[in-house]
């Protein structure tokens, strides 16, 4: 697939373009292989920043600087649970107050949490250069030919590494 692309050719989407086009369309069920291809589906939580990259889409494994997913929400999260967002060998720690995602025409269409990767156990670890930005859409989306009361698709977000 890369070889069908100019050289130089970057992926590099807006945040709006990760959330209305690329987090929509997976939450969606639409163009399952195509999104997959660039963006995989990795519970990035329980896997260390840099064993990323050689996880990464298609047009991102070249990509020296940033590395897209798709991130299951976890099953206590979807209860209303806090995320566990510890590794083998260290954690992701929310950094900073979550912020709008804003769509071109002004309006709030998800939000963000940036994040940085600590080895060690909280409170203790040692902070990295690992950086990860959270994306998720504000609204409920629901799968088409589903009841939305009782729809078992994962829910998911995008997580920029």
């Amino acid at each position: 697939m890369i070889k069908d692309y100019p050289t130089g050719f970057r992926f590099h989407p807006t945040e709006e373009e990760i959330i209305s086009f690329y987090l929509r369309n997976q939450l969606e069920g639409s163009l399952q292989d195509r999104l997959r291809r660039i963006i995989p589906v990795l519970d990035i939580y329980a896997t260390e920043p840099w064993n990323l990259p050689e996880l990464s889409g298609e047009l991102c494994r070249e990509e020296k600087e940033q590395w897209f997913f798709f991130a299951p929400m976890q099953e206590r999260e979807a209860r209303g649970g806090r995320p566990s967002r510890s590794t083998a060998v260290g954690y992701w720690k929310v950094t900073g107050s979550p912020g709008y995602v804003y769509s071109s025409d002004n309006k709030v269409i998800g939000m963000k949490k940036s994040m940085a990767f600590y080895v060690g156990k909280a409170p203790t670890g040692t902070k990295t250069k690992w950086k990860l930005n959270e994306y998720r859409v504000t609204e409920t989306i629901s799968p088409p030919n589903s009841n939305s009361a009782s729809s078992s698709m994962p829910k998911f977000r995008v997580a920029r590494a």
